[in-house]
């Protein structure tokens, strides 16, 4: 009876903490949200007054989206032109969070 209430137990602490996890967990979504639309716009088109002035891709055009994800992965990690290098403010995880959102934004209707 012990091992049944103790197994029961530690599975429910094992989901919750699953749980918990998963919500602490930034989306692409939301790492996009603040820590890239400031420049790329909140579509990732780059027409805010600083993308214009740097004259920032179009995240969903074809000359983006044909990159590699290692491309892509390389430019947030490493900065590019005017664009902060991101590898020291970032998890290798969000990076990769980030590509995916990117390839996400080019699905989406504008």
């Amino acid at each position: 009876m012990n091992r049944v209430v103790l197994s029961t137990g530690t599975i429910a602490l094992v989901l919750l903490f699953s749980a918990l996890s998963a919500r602490a967990q930034e989306t692409g979504d939301n790492l996009f949200k603040s820590k890239c639309a400031m420049c790329h716009g909140p579509d990732g088109a780059g027409k805010t007054k600083m993308g214009e002035t740097l004259k920032i891709p179009d995240l969903q055009s074809a000359d983006v989206q044909k990159k590699s994800d290692a491309d892509l992965n390389a430019v947030i990690a490493k900065g590019r032109n005017k664009m902060p290098a991101y590898e020291a403010k970032l998890s290798k995880e969000e990076i990769a969070k980030l590509v995916v959102y990117i390839r996400e934004l080019a699905k989406k209707p504008t």
